[in-house]
């Protein structure tokens, strides 16, 4: 039975995947360097992404580091301007809320967390949100999803994953834990073989969860 579930934020809760993509394309083709979304997902499995293609073109970690400034601005742009909901989300976390604990662990920067839940009620339903700042290693290393447990207090049995990326998926895999993959057009071509369940949307999670109480 499970009693705790534990969300990816970006492409699970909030469709910002692809803003990100775009804040990184947009910043390197201001340097002449256009990004291939297809190899920047590939990267993005392995938990590098915007900056890889830049560093094996000869692009020097000093101009990188400026760009990456660039885009983390271009990316706050779109937060603050951009339609990013997912339809149903609130409907469907509001209803969970009255069968298990949840909280959000999530790779996203506080600040730009804190941008996107300014004016939103998703947090609302949640217990507590764990953000980059709060482990020493991302996805898909498994301790985003540790920590996550350790915080509940939970059980690897008694508590699922709900993700929309292979890397979320591994460190999921990685911490023990059954994982739900929701189907994002973004990442829809990414390998989610080891995926417990698949949904097409966020509002199966209800569905799922009852048959499990």
């Amino acid at each position: 039975m499970k009693k705790f579930v534990l969300f990816d934020h970006d492409g699970v809760l909030v469709d910002t995947e692809p803003w990100y993509f775009k804040a990184g394309q947009r910043a390197l083709a201001d340097i002449g360097f256009t990004l291939d979304r297809e190899q920047y997902l590939r990267d993005m499995t392995r938990g590098a992404a915007t900056w890889n293609q830049a560093r094996a073109a000869g692009i020097d970690d000093r101009t990188i580091a400026r760009q990456r400034a660039v885009r983390d601005a271009y990316y706050r742009e779109y937060l603050s301007t951009e339609a990013i909901e997912i339809e149903g989300v609130l409907d469907t976390l509001a209803e969970l809320s009255r069968q298990v604990r949840m909280a959000i662990v999530t790779t996203a920067k506080r600040a730009d967390f804190e941008i996107i839940h300014e004016k939103r009620k998703i947090t609302s339903s949640m217990e507590f949100v764990l953000t980059l700042e709060d482990y020493e290693f991302s996805k898909p290393h498994p301790e985003p999803y540790l920590t996550g447990l350790k915080r509940f207090g939970a059980t690897r049995d008694e508590t699922l994953v709900v993700e929309d990326s292979e890397r979320g998926l591994t460190s999921a895999l990685a911490a023990g834990i059954d994982c739900a993959v929701v189907d994002n057009a973004f990442t829809r071509s990414q390998d989610f073989s080891g995926a417990r369940y698949r949904l097409a949307t966020l509002s199966e999670l209800k569905d799922l969860i009852l048959a499990a109480t």
